[in-house]
């Protein structure tokens, strides 16, 4: 007969260190994700190149950045969280250095759009998933806000930075800039990120023994994990929950990182705005993403993540149509009220999301999770590109705000559609045999 290995005692759990070396790394590979916004219009003046074709590249970045995402949960599970984190910022950190000597457009598509894209996509939400998944049973909610909110606001809150940095030394330095951040990530991920519970002999938080067994006997990962994310998207397209999740998280990418992230600095700067104000709005939605984000996880333990969707996104819908009104030279306080919302629903909408993939596809929630967040960078490209040709075409970014609006109502009708798979309570169970119904009458 075994005995099990007695667990560690620690004053902080290490589960809490290793959640916030992921925020962490999350922040530093989000830096570089600030900057095409910022520079869309110095490449412009610099290289001659069209908004369509430096929005071309951030769409490619997009669109990779949500396709690496299943594959990157997928080689976390065969190869470790550590060694793919690791591997993600130096990739992110090599493709942000080069793009100082681009000097052609082919150039940007491959530094800023493919080198990026893989190297950010490695460790976009499926690593939030990952994470609470492993290392975390009680909190799970409210830690999932948390890292999400450091994948967002990383990608905000280094705004101002970066225009200060293009103002005063040029786009380079912005660029080198954060390269840097990312690479000064990877010590602490060399030092406090761990794959398992079990790997510093303890259990994950608020469970037990038992919960980090079915962990790592349910992994969906042995070899081969290219071809167990394929299985994961396979056999959840069989399931109508999944595209409901994936139709949101499409319009949700659009509606954020597609269409606000890039285009709000030049859209308010057509209008007479400092392109450094803009970024500070931007910034200022950073700030309080990290509430809404955080307070959304906290709601999530607590009501119908459905519900959740359906106000996120139908305020986010309203808030657009409202947006193009609020452009100015100046700022007034209904564009500080607009910043302010949004930065509370930028992704609020991720631990509701999550929640529901847990709960429709348990072990394999963060493969299928992956696929999930993958339609939401396609939006995200989608609408990154297609609002460059509308401001080409049109002149003005007015028509893709609408657009964007009336998705959101979609998403709102999508989501509150899923159906729920919660597992009855235990005391609504029948029994399953004469003796244990005579046994609970008596009891009764």
């Amino acid at each position: 007969m075994t005995t099990a290995a007695p667990t560690r005692t620690h004053r902080i759990h290490p589960a809490w260190w290793v959640a916030a070396v992921t925020f962490l790394a999350l922040v530093g590979a989000a830096a570089f994700r600030a900057v095409p916004g910022v520079l869309i219009h110095p490449l412009r003046d610099e290289f001659g190149w069209s908004v369509s074709t430096i929005s071309a590249a951030v769409a490619v970045n997009m669109a990779l950045y949500g396709l690496t995402a299943p594959f990157a949960a997928a080689l976390m599970e065969r190869f470790g969280i550590r060694r793919v984190v690791v591997g993600a910022l130096l990739l992110t950190a090599l493709g942000s250095g080069l793009t100082v000597f681009m000097t052609a457009s082919w150039q940007l598509v491959l530094l800023w759009g493919f080198a990026v894209g893989l190297g950010t996509g490695s460790m976009a939400l499926s690593l939030v998933a990952t994470v609470t998944g492993r290392w975390f049973v009680a909190r799970r909610g409210l830690v999932s806000g948390i890292l999400t909110a450091g994948g967002a606001t990383g990608q905000l809150v280094f705004l101002p930075l970066v225009a200060w940095a293009d103002t005063h030394w040029g786009w380079r330095s912005a660029s080198l800039g954060t390269t840097a951040a990312a690479l000064a990530v990877v010590p602490l991920v060399l030092w406090l990120l761990r794959d398992r519970p079990s790997d510093v002999g303890v259990v994950p938080y608020g469970g037990t023994a038992t919960d980090d067994r079915i962990s790592t006997d349910r992994d969906p990962v042995r070899t081969g994990a290219a071809r167990t994310a394929v299985r994961g998207m396979v056999e959840a397209s069989r399931s109508r929950p999944f595209w409901l999740l994936a139709a949101g998280f499409f319009i949700c990418g659009l509606s954020t990182n597609g269409l606000v992230q890039p285009h709000f600095i030049p859209a308010a700067h057509d209008h007479g705005m400092p392109v450094t104000t803009a970024a500070g709005l931007l910034a200022v939605v950073g700030v309080f993403d990290i509430a809404g984000t955080i307070f959304s996880g906290w709601l999530t333990d607590r009501v119908d993540p459905r519900v959740l969707l359906l106000a996120y996104y139908g305020l986010r819908g309203l808030s657009l149509f409202a947006l193009p009104t609020l452009f100015g030279p100046d700022l007034h306080v209904s564009m500080i009220a607009f910043i302010v919302f949004y930065g509370l629903d930028w992704v609020a909408t991720v631990p509701p999301t999550l929640a529901l993939c847990r709960e429709h596809f348990g072990a394999r929630a963060p493969v299928v999770f992956g696929w999930v967040f993958a339609s939401h960078q396609l939006g995200s490209a989608f609408a990154a590109f297609g609002g460059g040709v509308i401001r080409d075409v049109t002149g003005s970014y007015d028509l893709a705000w609408f657009l964007a609006g009336g998705l959101c109502m979609v998403a709102a009708a999508a989501s509150i559609s899923i159906r729920r798979n919660l597992p009855p309570p235990a005391e609504t169970l029948l029994p399953t045999n004469p003796e244990e119904a005579a046994a609970a009458q008596s009891h009764g």
